[in-house]
């Protein structure tokens, strides 16, 4: 997937760096190599978390804006499906990089009997958004309202895979809730029809929903009120890559959290940047999308965007462990490139 070429040296230039090499203590031949500062760009694939929402939108920030250039990067941004199909595109490498619910990776990778074959390199959300969203006058206010009632969710999807868990410690007996499974673009309109009680969807659709339930004002039950330790999306990548190209890897990394920055500061342009690429996107939409994310995003502490705490990692699996959802003995080392990721 990923092409690289090498730009041919001058005489002159091979003899500047055999020089420069002898008076280094750096004895190893690839030292610098893979910078992307000169040559050919790298060409790579980028999978967005679902479709082009406006949680996606700083993938086209960074081409926008040049950060995939500065960065020697040639990006094809392709439009992701959600958590189940994501991964199964980056293991068929199909895709070099994707976006998708942390938790949700965590899940599907925790419990293979085999080794995780990706890991995260950068926490797009520092909270889970994965909510149960109604409306009000559906008679759901609370956790305990959801038994008897019919939830719709993407077929697969994170928010089904950690219902249990939210389930047993909110108190809600999960036998008692029906599941309707639906196209993601699928779910406002169920809700506004009130063909289903609610949806298991992520909380920055709120307005979304609401303009399709026409402005009828929504009921939001996140998860994170209970799973306070979970992550919400991240950029993955395939330990091949990871172990193999470390320097790409953080050339991408640091493009997409400069294009992150710079969409949570100018949500407007962010929004109508999005538009232009995916014509077929509502800039509306999209800009209260980052701005509903934007608080999400931010660590505590004064941490770095973007970054990942390998303690608080370590308590979510340890989390889902006793949950049953993912194999015992798993470490945030599995799942979570630790020497690529920027620290807490």
């Amino acid at each position: 997937m990923i092409r690289r070429s090498r730009a041919l040296a001058t005489a002159a230039l091979a003899t500047a760096l055999l020089v420069a090499a002898g008076c280094s203590d750096d004895s190893g031949s690839d030292a610098g190599a893979d910078t992307g500062s000169s040559g050919t760009p790298d060409k790579i694939t980028y999978v967005t978390a679902f479709g082009a929402a406006g949680r996606d939108a700083f993938a086209w920030v960074a081409k926008e804006k040049g950060y995939f250039k500065e960065a020697n990067l040639e990006v094809d941004i392709q439009l992701g499906k959600a958590t189940g199909e994501n991964i199964k595109t980056l293991k068929a490498g199909a895709a070099d990089f994707v976006n998708l619910d942390m938790m949700g990776g965590f899940i599907t990778e925790g419990k293979l009997e085999t080794a995780p074959e990706m890991k995260t390199i950068l926490a797009v959300h520092q909270q889970t958004l994965v909510s149960i969203i109604s409306l009000e006058g559906y008679n759901v206010t609370g956790p305990k309202d959801l038994e008897g009632k019919t939830i719709a969710a993407a077929t697969a999807s994170v928010n089904q895979l950690l219902f249990p868990a939210y389930a047993k410690l909110a108190g809600i007996d999960e036998k008692k809730v029906t599941w309707k499974d639906a196209q993601p673009t699928q779910l406002a309109g169920l809700l506004a029809q009130h063909q289903v009680d609610a949806l298991s969807t992520f909380l920055i659709g709120k307005t979304g929903i609401e303009n399709a339930a026409g402005g009828k004002k929504a009921v939001v039950l996140p998860y994170g009120n209970y799973l306070t330790d979970l992550y919400g999306n991240g950029i993955f990548t395939s330990n091949e890559t990871a172990k193999n190209k470390p320097e790409l890897v953080k050339r991408f990394r640091d493009a997409m959290l400069k294009a992150l920055q710079y969409t949570l500061d100018n949500p407007d342009e962010a929004a109508q940047i999005l538009k232009t690429a995916q014509p077929a996107a509502n800039v509306a939409a999209a800009k209260g999308e980052i701005v509903s994310m934007t608080p999400y995003t931010k660590p505590t502490s004064g941490a770095p965007l973007g970054s990942i705490d390998t303690q608080r990692a370590a308590r979510a699996i340890a989390l889902l462990e006793s949950l049953n959802l993912i194999k015992a003995g798993v470490k945030p080392e599995d799942l979570v490139a630790t020497d690529l990721i920027v620290k807490a």
